[in-house]
C-alpha cells in the first residue's frame, strides 16, 4: 500500500516522499537558516514540488485566497516579526498577482521574497499552459531593476549555492532588499545528492560619521527655529532621538509612517506632517523660517510633504538615510548635506560629539506650541463621523491595549493619522507611500499569523470589497478585528473630486453589509450604527479572539482632512506636467 502525503497523495514521486531529501526541502530548509519562519502563498501546478519540500520542514506555511493579500499578510509579517517575508505563488498569473506586493515592500524598504515557479527554458515559446519565461514575462521579472533589487532563476542544484549566498547578504544588508527566486519544476523535482551549500549570514556594516559631518550638523542645528522632522528609516532609532531631542530642546516632526518614534505626548513633538497630519508642521515653517532641518529616514516624499514648497528650510538639510537615492529626491531646488548612515548610530554620534564639544551648552532649547485635542461628544441616532470613531480607537485600543493599529489606504490612513496619536514605535502601521488598496485588509492577516498580539485593521468598504482575507482568517483563527468604515461610497475619491470643482464620477455604491459578509466565512462581526453604541461595541469586539468585523455606519458627509492638501498636490503636479 503506498503511502500518504498530506495534501499530495499517494507518494508515487520520490520528491513527494515526506523523508525525501529534494532541492524544494533543501531551498525551504536553507529559508529557515536565514530566520524565516512563516511563509504565505497561493499554490498551484508550477511550484507544487516545491510546496511539497516546503510542508517536510519546520516552515508554516498560509494558503491564502488570493496572491495579493499572500504578498502583503508577508509584508506585514516581516514588519511584525522582523524576519523576512516570504511569498509562493505559482507561474503566469500568480507572479503577476504579487506584484503589487511586491512593488510596496520595495517602497517600504522591507525584506521580502518572492519565490515562483518558473517554466523550464526548453518549453520556452511552445504554449505551455501560464508560460513564465523570457518570451512572455516583462523583463523587470528577470532582472533586477524598479521591482527587485536581486532576481535568480537557477536551472542547475549547482546554481542555487550562489543564489541563496545572494538572498543571504541581502537580507542582512542595510535597508530594503526585495527579490524573486524562481524555480522550474525540472529543479523543484530534483533530489539532492549532498546537501546545499549553507548560505551564511552577513553583517554589513555602513560607515560610520565622520567628525566634519557631525560638526556641521550640529552648527546648523544652532539655528532656534530649526528641527528634526523623522520618518519611517528612523523607527528603529526611539531611543536615540528621544535621548538627543531632550538634551538638545529640538522641535521634533513626523512622517505618517513614523508615528510614534518620537513619543507624540511629548512636549518637545511638533506635529505629524503630510496626508491626514495637521498645520503645525506648516504653521512652523511659514512662521519660524527655519534655516535648516535635520531629516532622518524619509525621502520626503508627497505623503510625507505634499511636495510643497514652503517645507524647506531657507539654507539647506542635513538628511540622514542609508541610501543616497534619498537625498534631495523630493526637493531637489533645496541645499543640503547628506549622510548615508543607520539613523542610531548616527544619533549616537552625534549626541557624543555635542557632548566632547559642549555644544548642548549653546543651543537654545525651543518648546513648540502645545498641541490641542478636541472631543466631540457623541450623538444619538445619527451616522458615526470619523473623528468620534477615532476618539474611541484612541481611548480603547491606543491607550488601553497593546494591538497592533493598521489603517488602510484611502480616508482610512488620513483619519488615523490626523486624530490617532502614540507614545510608542511598532504600534502603528499605515503604507500610504505605495498606497494600495487592500493592503490591509489582508496584510493584518500576516502581522496576526507572524506576531503574538491582536491586530486592529481600520479599513474603508471599498478597499475591504477589493481584496480581504477574512476566509484565510477564519480558516486559521488569525486574530484580527476589522473597523470598516462604511459609507458606501469610495469617499477619497467623492471629496477630492469635489474639492477639484469636478462632479464625481462613478464614486457611489450599494451598501455592503459586512457582519453577513464575514459570516458567511465562518467569522463574525457586529454592525453600529451610532455613535452612542461604538464604545461599548468595540469593548466588546477587543475581548473576542479570532477574526470579527465592526460594521460602522459612517457619515458620508464629513470629508477626509487630507482632502484639501491633496488637491493643492495634484495642481502643482499637474502645473509641472503642462
Amino acid at each position: 500500500m503506498k503511502s500518504e502525503v498530506v495534501g499530495w497523495g499517494a507518494a508515487g514521486a520520490a520528491w513527494a516522499r515526506p523523508d525525501a531529501q529534494s532541492v524544494s526541502r533543501g531551498i525551504a530548509m536553507a529559508l529557515y537558516e536565514l530566520g524565516v519562519r512563516e511563509t504565505f502563498g497561493v499554490l498551484g501546478g508550477g511550484i507544487a514540488p516545491f510546496a511539497a519540500g516546503l510542508s517536510n520542514t519546520p516552515l508554516k506555511f498560509f494558503h491564502f485566497r488570493h496572491e495579493a493579500g499572500a504578498g502583503f499578510a508577508a509584508l506585514e509579517a516581516s514588519f511584525e516579526s522582523g524576519r523576512p517575508g516570504v511569498v509562493v505563488v505559482t507561474t503566469g498569473p500568480g507572479l503577476f498577482n504579487v506584484l503589487n506586493a511586491a512593488m510596496a515592500a520595495r517602497v517600504d524598504d522591507a525584506k521580502f521574497l518572492v519565490i515562483s515557479g518558473f517554466t523550464a527554458p526548453a518549453l520556452a515559446g511552445r504554449g505551455a499552459v501560464q508560460e513564465t519565461t523570457a518570451a512572455t514575462m516583462p523583463s523587470e521579472l528577470l532582472r533586477p531593476g524598479s521591482i527587485f533589487h536581486e532576481v535568480s532563476i537557477p536551472e542547475t542544484v549547482e546554481a542555487l549555492g550562489p543564489a541563496l549566498a545572494r538572498l543571504a547578504r541581502g537580507f542582512s544588508s542595510p535597508g530594503g532588499f526585495v527579490a524573486h527566486l524562481g524555480l522550474p519544476l525540472s529543479l523543484q523535482t530534483q533530489l539532492l545528492t549532498a546537501p546545499l551549500p549553507v548560505a551564511a549570514k552577513w553583517e554589513v556594516a555602513l560607515p560610520a560619521p565622520t567628525a566634519a559631518s557631525l560638526d556641521q550638523c550640529l552648527e546648523a542645528l544652532l539655528d532656534p527655529a530649526a528641527l528634526l522632522w523623522l520618518g519611517h528609516g528612523a523607527r528603529r532609532a526611539h531611543a536615540q532621538v528621544r535621548r538627543f531631542v531632550e538634551a538638545a530642546g529640538l522641535p521634533v516632526a513626523c512622517s505618517p509612517r513614523a508615528k510614534g518614534v518620537f513619543p507624540e505626548s511629548h512636549p518637545q513633538f511638533l506635529g505629524v506632517s503630510g496626508a491626514g497630519g495637521g498645520t503645525e508642521v506648516r504653521t512652523w515653517f511659514a512662521e519660524k523660517k527655519p534655516k535648516h532641518a535635520l531629516v532622518i529616514g524619509t525621502r520626503l516624499g508627497e505623503v510625507t510633504s505634499f511636495l510643497a514648497p514652503g517645507l524647506c528650510p531657507s539654507e539647506s538639510f542635513t538628511h540622514v538615510d542609508v541610501d543616497a537615492r534619498a537625498f534631495g529626491a523630493a526637493f531637489p531646488q533645496a541645499r543640503g548635506h547628506g549622510v548615508v548612515a543607520d539613523a542610531a548610530t548616527f544619533l549616537e554620534a552625534l549626541h557624543t560629539r555635542a557632548e566632547q564639544t559642549h555644544w548642548f551648552g549653546r543651543r537654545a532649547r525651543v518648546t513648540p506650541p502645545e498641541r490641542g485635542v478636541e472631543l466631540l461628544h457623541p450623538r444619538e441616532g445619527a451616522p458615526i463621523r470619523p473623528q468620534v470613531a477615532m476618539q474611541v480607537l484612541q481611548e480603547l485600543v491606543v491607550k488601553r491595549s497593546d494591538a497592533l493599529l493598521v489603517s488602510e489606504a484611502g480616508t482610512s490612513f488620513t483619519w488615523c493619522n490626523a486624530h490617532l496619536r502614540f507614545d510608542a514605535p511598532g504600534r502603528y502601521r499605515t503604507a500610504a507611500a505605495w498606497g494600495s488598496m487592500g493592503h490591509f485588509t489582508t496584510g493584518c492577516v500576516g502581522a496576526a499569523l507572524a506576531g503574538t498580539r491582536k491586530v486592529v485593521a481600520v479599513v474603508g468598504d471599498g478597499a475591504m470589497l477589493m481584496n480581504n482575507e477574512l476566509n484565510t482568517a477564519a480558516q486559521y483563527g488569525a486574530d484580527v478585528l476589522w473597523l470598516v468604515l462604511n459609507d458606501a461610497q469610495l469617499g477619497l475619491n467623492e471629496h477630492g473630486m469635489t474639492a477639484l470643482g469636478m462632479k464625481p464620477v462613478e464614486t457611489q455604491m450599494p451598501r455592503t453589509d459586512f457582519v453577513a459578509f464575514a459570516r458567511s466565512q465562518q467569522a463574525d462581526g457586529a454592525t453600529v450604527n451610532s455613535e452612542a453604541e461604538l464604545h461599548g461595541a468595540l469593548s466588546a469586539a477587543l475581548a473576542r479572539k479570532g477574526p470579527f468585523v465592526l460594521d460602522l455606519n459612517i457619515d458620508r458627509t464629513v470629508p477626509s482632512p487630507v482632502v484639501a492638501e491633496r488637491v493643492k498636490s495634484l495642481q502643482r503636479q499637474g502645473q509641472v506636467a503642462r
